[in-house]
Parts: structure tokens; sequence; C-alpha cells
């Protein structure tokens, strides 16, 4: 089944420079049937929105700041979301947002049934972020789309330890509790469950957000794991299993250059 998704964007707290990124991410999970963006389009700080609204089809929803300190966009966006989950043409929501105020609406729409997708920056609280099935960071975004556009030996200049999150023990043993919980009796557990259970939680686990593009590499640049490659049913395809690796000490990531 397709998914239908409602992208909505609180213009007042999201970067304008990365939203051909962010619609790439969303892409991904689901047709982003409605895009909508809310702001109070008087304003100069918004001005930078406006041609990217007609490149990428969204529509701006002006939302005038009707008392000083009070946050207008953000009951016009809750508002609105609500009346799409009423209206049934969607199965999922997407909120850009890195403001805690959209935690209760991504735990409401969850509770209704939705996939609930954020993006947001690094300095999102943790309750909008586990409040999500899944939530990207834009800087990732940022960075993934700067690589793309370098050769392999300035990539490799680029890709400094500073620029992505360092795996920790506390990482590696979140990972090893994952393996442990679907792992059959010979400690095998197939990658892509892992990946998902990973996920579930917690919704910001992202292979990107260590600079490794797919779980299969992160997972590979730990000594603490050993990976397998099985020859699928058809044998059109490998399938990938992972267990704990026992004889290994614990190590840190290895990051490959």
């Amino acid at each position: 089944m397709e998914i239908k998704l409602a992208v909505l964007i609180d213009g007042d707290n999201i970067p304008s420079a990365h939203v051909k990124e962010m619609m790439e991410e969303i892409a991904k999970y689901g047709n982003p049937t409605i895009k909508r963006i809310y702001g109070d389009w008087t304003k100069p700080h918004l001005s930078k929105w406006k041609n990217l609204l007609l490149e990428n089809a969204i529509t701006p929803i002006q939302q005038y700041g009707y008392t000083t300190g009070k946050n207008a966009t953000d009951s016009a966006m809750i508002i609105d979301a609500m009346d799409i989950l009423y209206s049934e043409k969607v199965n999922g929501f997407c909120l850009v947002s890195s403001d805690s105020d959209f935690t209760r609406l991504a735990t409401r729409l969850r509770e209704a049934g939705m996939q609930v997708y954020g993006i947001g920056e690094k300095k999102t609280p943790k309750p909008f972020i586990v409040a999500c099935d899944k939530f990207i960071y834009i800087e990732i975004l940022k960075q993934a789309s700067a690589d793309a556009d370098l050769d392999s030996e300035d990539k490799k200049k680029s890709t400094k330890d500073d620029n992505y999150d360092k795996i920790t023990p506390k990482d590696i043993q979140f990972i090893s509790q994952t393996i442990e919980d679907i792992a059959d009796d010979d400690g095998w557990a197939f990658l892509g469950d892992v990946g998902g259970l990973l996920q579930k939680k917690q919704p910001n686990f992202d292979s990107r957000n260590y600079g490794f593009a797919k779980l299969t590499p992160l997972i590979n640049s730990i000594d603490d794991f050993e990976i397998d490659k099985r020859e699928s049913g058809n044998g059109r395809f490998k399938l990938v299993y992972v267990r704990i690796n026992e004889k290994q000490p614990k190590k840190q990531s290895r990051r490959k250059k």
C-alpha cells in the first residue's frame, strides 16, 4: 500500500537552506501528497523560503503573530494536523521542526495509527524525538549533500570525526542488547530486523549520524560484532546476519577513511 504523507513545516523554526535535501529524504518514506509550511510571511526572516516553495510545491500558510511571546505558528500547525487526520486522506505525517511543542501532537497522531516522521536540528529536545517513529537530523542531510558534491579525495578530507557522532561504549552496548533480543540459539540475528528494532527503541538512531550511509558498514566497522552474508532462497541477493563477537576485546568503532 502506498504511504501518503502530510508534510507540515514550522517555518519559524527550520532553516530554508536544505529544503531540497529534506524533501528527497521524505520521499524515501512515502508520497508527500500534502506539503504546507507555516509562518508569518509578512516578516523578513522568512523571505528566503519564497522561491524554494515554488520549486518544491509547498503551500505557504499565513499565520499572524497576534500576541507577543506566543507562537501562533505552532497552534496553526497543530489544528491543521488534526483536520488532516480526520479527513483520512493520509496515513502518515512528517513534522519538520526542532520545537518540543509538537511532542503531544506526534504522540496523538501515533495513537491514531499514523506513521510519524520528524525532521529537525540536533538541538531538538528528546521528548519530541522519542514521540516520533523515526527522527532525522537536518545536519546529517546537510553533510550528506556536501559530501556528494566532493570527489573521492576531498571526501576523505571532509569526513573527519568531528563531523559525525562517535561510537561510544554505550552505543555498542545498545546495539549488542538489541542483537541479543532477537538472536537465534547460535547468537545470529538478521540485520534487517536488528535495524528495525534499533529504530523502535531509539527513533533518532541512524547510521548516517556516525558517518556511514547504511547500517551494514557501521556494524562492520565495530570489532565487537561479526557479519555473515548468506545466499537468499532464490540466490538473487545476500541476507546479512550479525552476532556479537565474543573473541574480540571491547573497542570503539574504527571509521573507514
